[in-house]
């Protein structure tokens, strides 16, 4: 249907507009695929309200495990992140739980004997996958470079380096994850990263 000279006007499903509680009047958005199709995106105006949850560790609970959950929480979108003990951390808990909160560039923002508040800093609507991508690239393949080198002159230095970066590459690939993962279910967060690309 035309409006006016230069527009047509395109009309959406009604089962659509119901799933994303759009009504008359308001805003959507369009982004141009690669191939020239065009996607609908509702609102960027409708926030998702941050994601929290609460871990309950065990005193006895291995440190190892207790990374892992923190990080899956992280990977599933969780921006905020209550750790609570039975009884009191562990020194080791303690520790593992504050180098894992490092490494996904988390804060701890509250804190006792017993419980842990972390939060996440990133405002994933305003990421970008290709340069977290190019970063991992570069550092994966200074590590290699330097790896051969260190074989080469048995320079046990230089293998200690390259061993200690494989931190900031787990970064990368956990932020990346875990875009991709928000993106897949939030497609404000799509249209962003589409945008972005």
């Amino acid at each position: 249907m035309s409006l006016g000279r230069s527009s047509s006007v395109i009309s959406l499903p009604k089962n659509w507009m119901q799933l994303n509680e759009l009504k008359k009047g308001d805003v959507v958005s369009l982004a141009l695929q690669r191939d020239r199709s065009l996607v609908i995106f509702p609102s960027a105006e409708k926030r998702i309200e941050p994601k929290e949850i609460t871990l309950h560790v065990a005193s006895s609970e291995g440190e190892t495990l207790i990374v892992r959950r923190i990080i899956s929480c992280y990977l599933n979108g969780y921006s905020g992140i209550k750790i609570a003990s039975d009884k009191i951390f562990s020194v080791p808990q303690r520790k593992a739980i504050r180098n894992i909160v490092r490494m996904l560039y988390m804060r701890i923002m509250e804190s006792d004997s017993k419980s842990m508040y972390i939060q996440t800093l990133i405002d994933e609507s305003k990421a970008s996958l290709e340069p977290a991508i190019q970063r991992m690239h570069l550092i994966s393949h200074s590590m290699c470079t330097d790896a051969l080198n260190s074989l080469k002159s048995w320079d046990t230095t230089l293998a200690k380096a390259v061993f200690s970066l494989d931190d900031d590459v787990d970064h990368f690939s956990f932020f990346i994850l875990r875009l991709l993962r928000n993106a897949a279910q939030d497609s404000v967060l799509q249209m962003n990263l589409a945008l972005i690309q």
